[in-house]
């Protein structure tokens, strides 16, 4: 071995050999050694606007990320009240505590540059609900303004161009429904396709148009300018024929509107309905809260007595809620969920109920919608500006 290594340090090429390696090694030290720069920026905002009443609220969240793209979010926050969150949309909310969680639901975990999501959520409270100031994303304080996470090293690569909010499927996840529409095909200010303007009895000065400004999700909704004055009417109505989707009919929309429900009856929800000879099945408002309503005999759900009105709920104004209703066409039953949560004071099941169904049992009749229309319908007061989008009919269940 002695000889061999003699040798090789007496041949030039070999020393010139060994120094370059040497040197390779040294580089390759190096780079394994050197740090990795990430130069990651982080920074958001976010918006929490809440509707409350007595015992319970909604709140519509909106993140913006003002970072670098995040390829999914999850935004934290603690209440300093006694609030429990009940449900969610748009988002998985969790609570430990008074410390509450959310993550981005699949077509909307993606937070681009400048991008932004918008989730909801219910909740109930017994002595009070102060709204939050502190949120993190991902674990970095919404201030405002923008941190990078190693202010001293320069990029590595050039900078990321922004990635456009991911849009969510269309019809809010409906597919195979009668109806799933997100109005992001209606092209123009006037409703096409299968939807039509219509003022069914007679026509005041409300409006129907498409919103290119305003959405649940994707880019459109349907706009209603709905004005007071008796039989004041304007309604986006579905052109098709509803009377085969049974025996179990499910209606789902999301819908925001900007005037509480005034104390007089009102409706933006009417359904033609074949086992009233056309007269139509109504949803809608009446003493602040939301309410059924049978236009062939007037019959209310629930009795507008004081236990019956606190038994329904109102709508809240200022941010999507989702409505759902359930019409079994065999039994008659009626159902109505507002985010998630059932109404109590807007379920029927065949079994009298004081203060809720004496006057709806009146008529044993089931219910057949035919169609369905979306709007503003006025018999003295209140005027109001709402917008639908994400509608569906259908069969079979349809989630929030």
């Amino acid at each position: 071995m002695r000889t061999l290594l003699t040798r090789l340090r007496h041949r030039p090429w070999t020393a010139a050999f060994l120094a370059a390696l040497s040197a390779v090694g040294l580089v390759l030290s190096a780079l394994v050694a050197a740090p990795v720069s990430s130069a990651a920026a982080a920074g958001c905002r976010v918006d929490y606007t809440v509707n409350q009443w007595t015992g319970g609220y909604t709140a519509a969240v909106k993140i913006t990320n003002l970072g670098d793209p995040l390829s999914g979010w999850r935004l934290t926050w603690t209440y300093a009240g006694d609030q429990k969150v009940t449900s969610s949309w748009n988002a998985t909310v969790t609570q430990s505590d008074r410390n509450v969680t959310a993550t981005g639901s699949g077509w909307n975990g993606n937070l681009g540059t400048g991008g932004s999501a918008e989730f909801g959520l219910q909740g109930s409270y017994q002595s009070a609900n102060p709204t939050p100031t502190a949120f993190a994303l991902n674990g970095v304080t919404c201030n405002g303004a923008v941190t990078p996470t190693d202010p001293g090293t320069p990029p590595t690569t050039p900078p990321t161009s922004p990635t456009p909010p991911t849009t969510p499927p269309p019809g809010g996840g409906c597919d195979g429904a009668k109806v799933c529409d997100g109005f992001e095909t209606q092209s123009g200010t006037a409703p096409s396709g299968d939807w039509k303007f219509e003022a069914p009895d007679c026509r005041g000065t409300g409006t129907v148009t498409v919103d290119s400004s305003v959405a649940h999700a994707g880019s459109k909704s349907i706009r209603v300018d709905g004005k007071a004055g008796y039989c004041n009417h304007a309604f986006l109505s579905y052109a098709k024929d509803l009377s085969t989707v049974g025996p179990q009919m499910y209606v789902r929309m999301w819908i925001r509107h900007t005037t509480a429900l005034p104390a007089a009856h009102v409706s933006f929800v009417s359904m033609p309905d074949s086992s009233q000879g056309g007269k139509t099945l109504r949803v809608g408002g009446q003493n602040s809260a939301l309410q059924w309503n049978r236009e062939i005999d007037d019959a209310t759900l629930p009795a507008q007595s004081p236990a019956g009105v606190a038994l329904s709920k109102p709508l809240p104004t200022g941010s999507w809620q989702c409505l759902k209703l359930k019409i079994d066409t065999s039994s008659g039953n009626l159902d109505t969920w507002l985010n998630g949560q059932q109404v109590e004071g807007l379920h029927a099941d065949g079994v009298p109920t004081a203060d809720i169904d004496q006057q709806w049992l009146s008529r044993t009749t089931a219910p057949r919608p035919t169609g369905l229309r979306l709007g503003w319908e006025s018999y003295g007061v209140g005027d109001d500006t709402l917008w639908f989008d994400d509608v569906a009919v259908s069969g079979s269940d349809i989630a929030c």
